[in-house]
């Protein structure tokens, strides 16, 4: 429930805003700066990753790849390389910063050209997606910056304690 009120209320000011300001807080930096109970945002509190110098990747990045593999890359191509219907958001993920990010996974976007009829469904209402609409933005932030590989990350950190109370209570 708690992300769901989030969800709104992120997508109500990332819709607010005028675009200049929706670039306000930049993608570009996504060194990991602090970390709740091994979940990693950066200076803005952006979710981000963390990958340690053995090659090893955070639990929620980690369960960002599974979710992604299960719920997006149907559309978006393994790792997140696009496909001949939908972008490679390891592109996209270069300029959108969260709030983007957040606004376009929940409500949906439709790009329509003389060309092509593009459309992303909107996911708000999707469980799968929202409870780890977080993790998937880690795991991508990290492919797009190249500091996470293709494919399953070989390592990653334990889960930690409470992440199961928490999905739990996400996913109902």
């Amino acid at each position: 429930m708690h992300r769901i009120l989030r969800v709104a209320a992120v997508v109500a000011a990332a819709l607010a805003l005028p675009s200049s300001l929706v670039h306000a807080d930049s993608p570009i930096d996504p060194t990991a700066v602090k970390s709740d109970n091994g979940k990693w945002t950066d200076k803005n509190g952006n979710p981000t990753f963390k990958v340690e110098p053995d090659g090893s990747v955070d639990w929620y990045t980690y369960i960002g790849f599974t979710r992604y593999s299960a719920e997006c890359l149907r559309c978006h191509g393994p790792d997140g390389l696009g496909s001949t219907y939908a972008p490679a958001l390891t592109d996209s993920m270069k300029h959108l910063n969260y709030a983007e990010y957040f606004a376009t996974v929940a409500g949906g976007k439709k790009a329509v050209s003389a060309s092509q009829d593009l459309v992303m469904p909107a996911e708000a209402q999707n469980k799968n997606v929202m409870c780890f609409v977080d993790e998937i933005y880690s795991y991508l932030r990290g492919r797009s910056t190249g500091a996470v590989g293709r494919g399953r990350p070989n390592k990653h950190a334990p889960k930690p304690p409470g992440f199961e109370k928490a999905e739990d209570a996400c996913m109902g």
